[in-house]
């Protein structure tokens, strides 16, 4: 494997300004005034916080929020996001003590009211007041229902928009993370492969995987780890509502046995990004793949080979889906090669799936839409399944250039090449 960045590489707070005035910028091009965050990856994004990784239940009651305000203050500067947090001491420290606040505790008796008031009061004392329209994200269930009453004279929409415009394009500093958080996976994925072997539970190798992630220096953990035995046909089970490969499946401490077709997808984070990594195993103490699984790979390959083949500024998702679907089509009677209920491509940045979205159910003119352009980070997770013979699915990860792309996975194929 090649040498990831050195951390001391990245400048955080530098990245955290870069990543406000990215945010603010699309606020301005969309004509939004305020945006009220509640889930933790927009969060951490427009503040730099660091919220820890909990349970739903916990989620639930321990929110960290963000008010992210576009303009200038008093002084002429770019407003400063104001956070709202159980946990003070894991703010950024250009965030100055009068812009961090006590939480919200939105699903509480009279919650949605103390959110209401509160900014209120602190709109009023910015001199600002209430903007005419407000992009809120994650609301719980009840903010979502007494918002528009307690705010009727506001138009809620919808932050998604706004997120996505700003997270596409990543900087300097943010692909240093991604890199390093995916070459801490992949380290620790090298040592969990020593140990795959038949008669292992699905739950060893997590604590095989965890203990040494964090022993490399990961700073959280983002996918719960995924060993999954691929039952050769849809027809033998799991059944799925919409019919085809049941992937992924939670983790259990089922026994691997011998023979087994594992398909792998971890990940894991570092300061705030995530990485992803994807590849199908083999469980034997001496794992070599049949002709027909080596067929599978070689050409899972040739769909990524083709896809960044094309992958360059300019080039759409369009181009992509039709690279992709080119290179297997004699073998597939031209079916695109990737699980329909999943997608060609996704980007990874703060979420571990997030834009660019390629090859969704979102159709063929949404593809078109996407327009590549330097810093835009590409996971490419094609899938060659053959209802029989089971599959062979793995997944690369590279970010655009000026010219075409750079790597940022990688890890060998074994057992398979």
């Amino acid at each position: 494997m090649t040498a990831p960045p050195d951390p001391g590489d990245v400048d955080l707070v530098r990245m955290r300004s870069q990543r406000r005035a990215r945010l603010t910028a699309a606020m301005e091009e969309q004509g939004l005034a305020a945006l009220l965050l509640f889930g933790t990856s927009p969060v951490q994004y427009a503040t730099g916080a660091q919220v820890p990784t909990a349970d739903a239940s916990h989620g639930q009651y321990l929110r960290t929020a963000a008010l992210v305000l576009g303009g200038r203050d008093a002084t002429g500067q770019p407003h400063l996001p104001h956070l709202f947090t159980p946990f003070p001491d894991a703010a950024p420290p250009e965030l100055p003590p009068d812009h961090v606040h006590p939480p919200f505790h939105p699903e509480l008796a009279g919650g949605p009211e103390d959110v209401v008031r509160r900014l209120g009061s602190l709109l009023d004392d910015l001199g600002l007041g209430w903007p005419d329209r407000l992009a809120v994200d994650d609301l719980s269930g009840r903010l979502f229902a007494r918002l528009p009453e307690l705010l009727p004279d506001v138009a809620l929409a919808d932050a998604g928009p706004v997120l996505s415009a700003a997270k596409i394009v990543k900087t300097a500093d943010e692909l240093r993370c991604i890199h390093r958080a995916q070459h801490l996976n992949e380290q620790a994925m090298v040592d969990v492969q020593h140990a795959l072997r038949p008669g292992l539970r699905q739950t060893e190798l997590s604590g095989l995987f965890l203990r040494r992630v964090f022993e490399l220096g990961a700073t959280g953990n983002s996918v719960d780890p995924i060993w999954q035995p691929m039952a050769p046909s849809t027809t033998g089970g799991p059944w799925t509502t919409h019919g085809d490969v049941a992937f992924p499946l939670v983790t259990t401490d089922r026994i691997l046995s011998e023979g087994d077709v594992v398909w792998v997808d971890t990940g894991i984070l570092w300061n705030g990004y995530a990485s992803d990594f994807g590849r199908t195993w083999l469980v034997s103490d001496h794992p070599r793949p049949t002709h027909h699984q080596f067929t599978q790979f070689r050409r899972w390959k040739d769909v990524v080979d083709a896809v960044l083949a094309e992958v360059r500024p300019g080039a759409t998702g369009g181009d992509l889906t039709r690279a992709a679907t080119a290179a297997d089509a004699a073998a597939r009677d031209g079916r695109q090669p990737w699980l329909s209920h999943f997608y060609l491509i996704h980007g990874v940045g703060t979420d571990s799936a997030e834009m660019p979205l390629i090859g969704t159910d979102l159709g063929p003119d949404f593809d078109e839409s996407i327009v590549l352009s330097p810093g835009m980070v590409l996971v490419l997770e094609p899938v060659i399944w053959e209802d029989g013979h089971a599959g062979y699915r793995s997944e690369e990860i590279v970010a655009v250039t000026d010219t075409g792309y750079v790597q940022l996975s990688d890890h060998p194929y074994d057992p398979y090449g």
